[in-house]
């Protein structure tokens, strides 16, 4: 916690900048590995103040009260905690996170804060990319519980189950063996809806053909993320020269990944390994990066001219989709490293087929 807060007061040197308001409930367990959705945070150069209600207080003070003083947050006197804090360090400019800042939220600090607000933009975003050894090891265990539930499914899994059902059963598993939540919706389409990369699985019995099953674990905040695409039913000649069309493109980007690399250059060892037999079916970026968000930077996108870092964590999740017909991919999550890749994903990845 320590080490996170002085990386963010040597930003705030860098930036010329006095102190930052933390209001975002990601980055507030970030700094301060504390879980209050309705928290903030002041950071300035020498300090930390953490500013959390009567529902959190007597967490905070056991939790918080080595790295930072703690406020008894009365949230109708916000603006007056915060002025206490200018007033006491002298702050003059106030950085606020405005990438997921309400505009109300800015006008009524903008009026009632005695300090001039500037952007942090990107500041703590970056900071979360690169993964500390505790970090690390909260994504592999989720990934970890990931592939527990991909084994005990392919061993249950008939055709008479619906594609909710199959959902339901990844995130019992899940939660049976550790999980504290699931990452995100689980997918699982099949037949011609498995050409949808963010369908929702319906109430519906499974279709012959692929099915394609999206998810992960959640683990103390930290994501993991999964995809795997087998087969109800017996594959025919196209269907399997599609599936290893995809498993090729991953393959080959997970052979070339590393430290060093631009995230574009990553996406196009893929993409034209797709491209030569799907043009225009491959419609998503090659992967994102994974932490206590889903989503977090950088992608591995075409458009990306990001380099990646050892520590950062990501998806590495090529596909096809043919509408109206079918579609499949196959995602793993790994860490970078400096010449190469740790794959926390252990799951197989030959073509299933369930009868």
């Amino acid at each position: 916690m320590i080490a996170k807060i002085r990386q963010l007061q040597n930003e705030l040197i860098k930036a010329d900048a006095d102190a930052i308001l933390i209001s975002s409930a990601v980055s507030h367990r970030y700094l301060a590995k504390f879980d209050n959705p309705d928290g903030y945070l002041v950071i300035t150069t020498k300090n930390a103040y953490a500013l959390e209600d009567f529902r959190y207080i007597e967490v905070a003070k056991k939790q918080l009260s080595e790295a930072y003083t703690v406020v008894e947050l009365s949230r109708s006197r916000l603006y007056d905690h915060v002025n206490e804090i200018v007033d006491k360090e002298e702050i003059k400019t106030l950085l606020i996170e405005d990438l997921c800042m309400p505009l109300a939220q800015y006008k009524g600090l903008k009026e009632n804060v005695k300090a001039t607000l500037d952007l942090a933009g990107a500041m703590v975003n970056s900071l979360r990319e690169v993964k500390d050894e505790t970090e690390i090891a909260k994504v592999k265990e989720a990934q970890r519980i990931t592939d527990i539930a991909f084994d005990h499914v392919l061993k249950m899994i008939t055709p008479d189950m619906t594609e909710k059902d199959v959902a339901t059963e990844l995130e019992y598993i899940m939660r049976k063996n550790g999980a504290d939540d699931k990452s995100f919706d689980t997918i699982a389409v099949s037949g011609v809806n498995s050409s949808l990369p963010h369908g929702v699985p319906g109430d519906i019995k499974l279709n012959k053909g692929f099915l394609t099953m999206d998810f992960g674990a959640l683990v103390d905040g930290y994501h993991a993320d999964m995809t795997r695409t087998i087969c109800i039913g017996k594959a025919d000649a196209e269907m399997k020269k599609l599936y290893n069309t995809v498993l090729s493109a991953q393959l080959a980007a997970l052979d070339v990944l590393k430290a060093g690399m631009l995230c574009s250059d990553a996406d196009k060892v893929a993409r034209d390994i797709i491209d030569k037999e799907y043009k225009g079916c491959f419609g998503h970026s090659l992967g994102h990066s994974v932490g206590l968000e889903i989503h977090e930077g950088p992608n591995l996108s075409s458009l990306s001219n990001r380099i990646l870092l050892p520590g950062n964590i990501v998806t590495v999740e090529p596909g096809i989709y043919v509408e109206g017909k079918y579609g499949c991919r196959i995602e793993d999550l790994v860490v970078i490293q400096e010449n190469s890749i740790l794959n926390l994903t252990k799951s197989p990845k030959e073509l299933i087929e369930i009868y």
